[in-house]
């Protein structure tokens, strides 16, 4: 693989604030070769506007199939509105309407999701809802047991396969047991080993099994697993995702910019610290400029020899199958 210093950038996926991208942003994504796109709900307030988003984004990466990501989990995480794209939460699927019904809803907004260009929607949750306190999670979950999560995740992945989307399965290791918003401070979460073998590992697992993109991790500390928080814990990406659970496909952050992962550094520093401890996508919010920064240190990092050239090459392969994967699902 040849000039890898200038493929740096398909590590990225970033977002932009406003209904249009920037003229300095686009700028960014085309001198850089970005690799991917986040689209928040101010970015997607008419099907309209998302298309024309997404026909700029991507004739500014030189239609380089890039990753052009939402959240589009149901309920109130749905940053596409109006039928067919908007469905109701995880937790009313659950407790009201039953997966026959999730079945039918999801396959038109995964269809939907496709028609109007986007390529990756980061979703199914995954997370055992075991806190009443835990407002991140709150109605975005399917059920508090593993037993009650599992087929909703695995329809999920088998729906987005079909309809040429791709999924991802967050947020690992295990989300559910919080009482502190990740967005707003570092997570915390006491369960041992024992108890994630026979509760998160299954739901995970089944989700790896129906064939999901992707898995992404989230800021929170496990003091009976490591003293990083997973975001940047080897230990947790590489020991627990890849060597247990074996598996060998793309591992994307969290929101870098989001405060719960500022106990890794500063921003640059944080995409140092999540890359090496295994991820391979990268992610950040709205704050387009913070973004920029934060490649620029990366990519300086890597010039000084901080970031191993084998490991870019390995994250890079595992990019290109996926986009390998959504090459020809959207004609535009």
């Amino acid at each position: 693989m040849k000039n890898i210093e200038n493929l740096i950038g398909q590590l990225f996926i970033i977002g932009f604030k406003g209904e249009r991208p920037s003229s300095s942003f686009l700028n960014f994504l085309t001198e850089e070769k970005i690799g991917g796109v986040i689209l928040f709900k101010d970015n997607c307030k008419t099907h309209q506007l998302v298309r024309k988003n997404i026909k700029q984004i991507i004739s500014a990466t030189s239609n380089k199939h890039p990753f052009i990501a939402v959240d589009q989990e149901g309920g109130r995480v749905c940053r596409i509105s109006g039928a067919p794209v908007e469905i109701a939460s995880a937790q009313a699927y659950a407790n009201k309407y039953g997966i026959s019904r999730f079945t039918d809803d999801y396959t038109r907004s995964m269809i939907g999701l496709e028609s109007l260009g986007v390529n990756l929607n980061l979703a199914p949750v995954c997370d055992i809802f075991r806190n009443d306190k835990n407002s991140c999670l709150d109605s975005r979950c399917f059920g508090t047991t593993a037993d009650e999560v599992i087929p909703f995740i695995t329809k999920a992945v088998q729906i987005s396969q079909k309809s040429h989307i791709l999924s991802c399965l967050k947020h690992f290791p295990g989300l559910g047991d919080v009482s502190i918003d990740p967005h707003e401070e570092t997570a915390v979460s006491y369960y041992d080993e024992q108890w994630w073998e026979n509760n998160e590992r299954l739901v995970f697992e089944q989700g790896i099994s129906a064939g999901a993109d992707m898995i992404m991790t989230t800021h929170i500390r496990l003091p009976k697993f490591d003293t990083e928080i997973a975001t940047g814990s080897s230990l947790i990406v590489e020991r627990m995702l890849r060597q247990r659970l074996m598996y060998n496909g793309v591992v994307i952050t969290d929101d870098l910019q989001m405060k719960g992962a500022s106990v890794l550094g500063e921003i640059g520093e944080r995409t140092i610290k999540a890359f090496n401890a295994g991820h391979d996508l990268l992610l950040f919010g709205q704050d387009s400029d913070s973004a920029m920064e934060a490649y620029e240190h990366f990519r300086g990092a890597y010039s000084r020899g901080e970031i191993s050239k084998d490991k870019v090459i390995k994250s890079l392969e595992r990019i290109s199958a996926l986009k390998f994967k959504i090459a020809n699902s959207v004609l535009f």
